[in-house]
C-alpha cells in the first residue's frame, strides 16, 4: 500500500516557528551570557584605567602589593619585602583599597 503525500495548505508555519525559536534562544544567551560578560569587561577596563600611585592591588597571579609608579600600559608594584616588579595594567585583578590616602 503506497502512501500518498498530499501537500497541506498553509504549511509554511513550521519555518516561522523555527525562526522565532532560534531568535528566542539567541536572546536568552545574550541576556544570560554575553551582556553580563561585557559589563564585567567594562568594569575591569575602568578599574585598570583608574589605577594610581598608592593603590593596593592583587594581580592575576596572586601577587599583592602597592602601586609605586603607573605608566600608560604598565605599573610598578612594591611587594611586602620591598621587591618592585613591573606588570601590565591588564593583569591587575582587583584593587583592595581604592582610596590611596587610606594606606
Amino acid at each position: 500500500m503506497a502512501l500518498l503525500m498530499v501537500p497541506r495548505e498553509g504549511g509554511g508555519g513550521g519555518t516561522m516557528v523555527f525562526v522565532v525559536q532560534m531568535l528566542l534562544i539567541f536572546a536568552v544567551f545574550y541576556w544570560l551570557l554575553i551582556r553580563p560578560q561585557r559589563k564585567e569587561q567594562e568594569r575591569h577596563r575602568e578599574m585598570v584605567a583608574s589605577l594610581r600611585k598608592g593603590h593596593e592591588v592583587v594581580t592575576a597571579g596572586g601577587i599583592i602589593g602597592t602601586v609605586v609608579h603607573a605608566a600608560e600600559d604598565r605599573i610598578t608594584v612594591k611587594t611586602a619585602d620591598d621587591t618592585r616588579i613591573v606588570i601590565e595594567r591588564s593583569k591587575v585583578s582587583r584593587v583592595t583599597n581604592p582610596d590611596p590616602t587610606t594606606s
